[in-house]
């Protein structure tokens, strides 16, 4: 394999073997799942390798995982069959800039960082933020979403079309750069939060958007989860836009003041972010005051000053490390899931009372305006009884949020740690996604073990 894999490549330096690299390429970001080496990491540098790579791959039948920069949490980029791990940090150029159209065209290893300091040059900015840089083939990949989510959605929004690589090593083209169409079947939506499993990314076409004439930022602090929870609904109903709005429990705080050196107040709160033109952002902070008042907010503060911003979602894009470096030794175990608005105070009531309950130290934070939120456990891999415990929370977790109408999963996707909630959820639909993954990848090579 490796023979023919270096005709293709031609390039020693972009084919791996070494333990250290294949050991890189074996987890994800900080998560609990269990490693697994590939047997090879290659870095191709444009499509036309990546074709040859993918086709040569689905004749031998060996696995492919595409890997981005390994943020994901739920086990998607880990080669569970060995094989060959694809890394895409040679495929990071930003092709085009449409500002008109407000659309780029990009490889899929350019970062939403990278994007942005690009954009920056025409007024424009890319929306969504998952918390970590992040690649955006591996942000299409998982449907990500993040803290801008409340107003601008997932990636599946900001997604024109793509062009991709299919497991027999033809490319498909889906979408255009018209801002909508009613031409066919939604292949660029079926592919997004695909998790590698149906075709590789060679190019990505994205809209973007003009930067907003002002930002204002907030923190506000609350007794307690539930009447942050309300808060943050009753902005909404209110038909209040943030484009940011964010929970952090007390003990996500504590980790941040730790790990950042900062003196936040530990107590639920919300880390908020209202933009647009001054006079229409002034308007809705007032209104947003009034509603923190009579949501007893023990004290907030707000400010036009960037500075203030930039510590603010500094210091919530860095929460997960911050609670992993609270737990030295241990992996994070990250569930992630969405509920409609109306339940999301009961549902984070819930969690944190079944925490307490198995006697289980962990974080509550998220997106709250879309009614995604995170609970995140730091535990011993070396004691099952932990374990145990935190696979049990976990579930009582995803069921609370299932039997109520909600997915197992807001944004971080299925991968390993989600595979049993799927029919739980879709039901017979997952027969049918499993016959479009045949029809895809009849054998099976693309991110096997992944979603089902």
């Amino acid at each position: 394999m490796l023979e023919y894999l270096m005709k293709i490549i031609c390039d020693p330096k972009r084919i791996n073997t070494s333990v250290a690299i294949r050991q890189q390429h074996s987890q994800d970001f900080t998560s609990y799942h269990e490693q697994h080496l590939p047997d090879v990491v290659l870095y191709p540098k444009n499509k036309e390798e990546l074709r040859k790579i993918v086709a040569y791959a689905n004749r031998i039948g060996c696995p492919i995982v595409p890997f981005g920069l390994g943020t994901s949490v739920e086990g998607q980029v880990v080669p569970i069959q060995g094989g060959i791990s694809l890394n895409f940090t040679h495929m990071n150029r930003i092709l085009e800039i449409r500002e008109d159209d407000f659309a780029v065209r990009v490889e899929p290893g350019v970062t939403r960082i990278q994007l942005n300091q690009e954009l920056k040059k025409y007024g424009l900015f890319f929306p969504v933020d998952p918390g970590v840089d992040a690649t955006l083939g591996g942000m299409v990949a998982t449907n990500a979403s993040g803290c801008s989510a409340v107003r601008y959605g997932m990636m599946r929004e900001q997604i024109l079309g793509m062009e991709a690589i299919l497991a027999d090593g033809s490319f498909i083209h889906t979408g255009s750069l018209a801002k909508k169409s009613s031409a066919g079947y939604n292949l660029t939506h079926l592919l997004a939060g695909s998790e590698g499993t149906l075709a590789v990314f060679t190019e990505l076409t994205l809209q973007v958007y003009g930067t907003p004439e002002e930002f204002l930022y907030a923190k506000v602090v609350f007794p307690d989860l539930k009447k942050a929870c309300n808060a943050a609904n009753r902005m909404l109903y209110r038909s209040i836009q943030p484009s940011k709005i964010e929970l952090v429990d007390e003990y996500t705080i504590q980790a941040i003041n730790s790990y950042k050196l900062t003196k936040y107040v530990a107590k639920p709160t919300l880390f908020l972010e209202l933009s647009g033109w001054k006079s229409t952002v002034l308007a809705e902070w007032e209104q947003v005051k009034e509603i923190i008042q009579e949501e007893g907010a023990g004290e907030w503060s707000h400010t036009f000053d960037k500075a203030f911003g930039d510590q603010l979602w500094d210091a919530r894009r860095h929460a997960a490390l911050a609670i992993a470096a609270s737990a030295p030794g241990k992996k994070l175990m990250t569930t992630d899931v969405c509920v409609p608005l109306s339940i999301l105070p009961e549902a984070v009531i819930f969690t944190r009372e079944v925490m307490q309950a198995e006697d289980l130290h962990g974080a509550i934070l998220g997106h709250i305006g879309d009614g995604n939120y995170h609970a995140v456990f730091p535990i011993d891999m070396s004691l099952p009884e932990e374990v145990a415990k935190a696979e049990k929370v976990n579930e009582l977790i995803v069921r609370f949020a299932l039997e109520r109408g909600g997915s197992c999963t807001g944004e971080h996707g299925v991968g390993l740690g989600k595979r049993k909630y799927l029919t739980e959820e879709h039901g017979d639909a997952v027969l049918w996604m499993k016959k479009i993954k045949e029809i895809f990848d009849p054998k099976s090579i693309l991110n096997p073990g992944k979603i089902f």
